[in-house]
């Protein structure tokens, strides 16, 4: 019986006296791996992006946005307004805050400094339904916008773009010419999940904005209104009602298109969710089919094999080699060349991944267990698709086989 040392080094050499056909029969498995890996980990990428979206809107959280304004029965051309949101606050049972907002974009200048940066209109709730915190100063409140107040809340972006090394808090800002006060400073939060700034922005009171800054016709408009439940399970409440006690202010009909959209933040990112897992799944079973694929055309070069090497098979037996020699030098070829496609598939998929991801704005996300999936099963088809050749080698005749031309 022969060591299994020298079997092992006969299916190496075997390999690499065809080194060609060898690498062009681990293409397969090459490419199916790094198929694997590579969709698991831009799928995994942007799962990852949406949670940190999630986490960066808040997962109890609803948006009401004007949406296709029509005509009223009255001829009035219909937007949602401040008395919709203080409505919505006391009518709708289940919200923790309410924060009515208008966005612009605006010109800041302070001193000979100028910065071209986004203007919220808000109240005091808006800080708390977005989850911004103070660094210093404070934030607007409720006699600020009662008055109309020409005060400011500002980001940290705004800071470093218009004071250089000084305090803000008391300084004057022209907005679009009008002079406003600074009176508090927010939190950096740095760069959101999709790579905008969240620090470039300026807080201002909503009436202020309605009055000074935008001046729209309608009294009282605002763009849109986001809203705080107290918690997850309360939203599906809060946005039905919300959306019956709007088509009542507006006086929609039945059977009538609303003028507004009201969207469950957490609802839509997880819809986005499910689609990407369902895409990362086709592309992983197709990778997989790949990696089968691959395993045929080893079977497949491992009979043409088998057929070209009958009379050093023959040599072999006739020299002392059993039947299980045979199957296991064949078998080893075949678990040879899917472990080697398998190396070179995994660093194929990373990079390949890193090449996708270059396409989106999510960074791919190489996981332990998608990499030991994807060569395991490489391994695997390499013994399932290799063993019929190993054992048709192992049944041949010696004296056929010495025979054989």
């Amino acid at each position: 019986m022969i060591s299994t040392t020298e079997i092992f080094s006969a299916s190496v050499t075997a390999l690499r006296r065809n080194k060609t056909r060898s690498m062009l029969t681990a293409l397969g498995i090459i490419i199916g791996v790094a198929a694997v890996i590579a969709a698991f980990a831009v799928g995994a990428g942007a799962n990852k992006s949406i949670d940190e979206q999630i986490s960066s809107f808040g997962s109890n959280f609803i948006m009401v946005f004007p949406d296709r304004p029509g005509r009223s029965t009255t001829g009035v051309t219909r937007y949602l307004t401040y008395d919709d949101a203080l409505a919505i606050e006391k009518e709708v049972s289940g919200i923790d805050a309410v924060a009515p907002m208008i966005n612009m974009s605006a010109t800041l200048i302070y001193e000979n400094t100028n910065w071209n940066s986004s203007v919220v209109g808000s109240t005091g709730d808006y800080s708390y339904v977005q989850e911004w915190s103070l660094a210093s100063g404070r934030d607007i409140g409720a006699s600020d916008v009662r008055q109309g107040a020409k005060v400011a809340v500002v980001g940290q972006t705004v800071i470093d773009k218009l004071f250089t090394g000084e305090n803000p808090l008391g300084r004057s800002i022209r907005i679009n010419k009008i002079p406003f006060t600074v009176v508090g400073v927010f939190e950096a939060k740095g760069l959101s999940a999709m790579g905008s700034d969240q620090d470039d922005f300026v807080l201002v009171p909503l009436t202020t904005a309605q009055k000074r800054l935008v001046r729209w016709t309608t009294a009282g408009r605002i763009g849109n209104i986001y809203i705080k439940g107290v918690s997850m399970t309360a939203l599906s409440y809060i946005q039905n009602e919300t959306e019956i006690l709007l088509r009542e202010r507006h006086k929609i009909k039945e059977g009538e298109a609303d003028d507004f959209s009201v969207r469950n933040v957490s609802q839509m990112l997880e819809a986005r969710r499910k689609t990407t897992t369902i895409m990362s799944m086709l592309l992983g079973s197709i990778a997989f089919i790949s990696l089968v694929v691959g395993g045929i055309g080893i079977m497949n070069i491992m009979l043409v094999s088998v057929t070209e090497r009958t009379r050093e098979i023959g040599i072999r037996m006739a020299v002392g080699a059993t039947e299980r020699d045979i199957r296991i030098q064949f078998l080893i070829e075949a678990v040879v060349l899917s472990m080697v496609g398998g190396v070179v598939g995994i660093i194929a998929g990373v990079v390949t991944g890193y090449a996708l991801s270059s396409f989106t704005s999510a960074p791919p996300v190489f996981t332990v267990p998608s990499i030991l999936l994807a060569f395991v099963f490489s391994v695997l088809v390499g013994v399932g698709f290799g063993y019929y050749p190993a054992y048709k080698a192992s049944l041949l005749n010696p004296i056929d086989a010495l025979k054989y031309e």
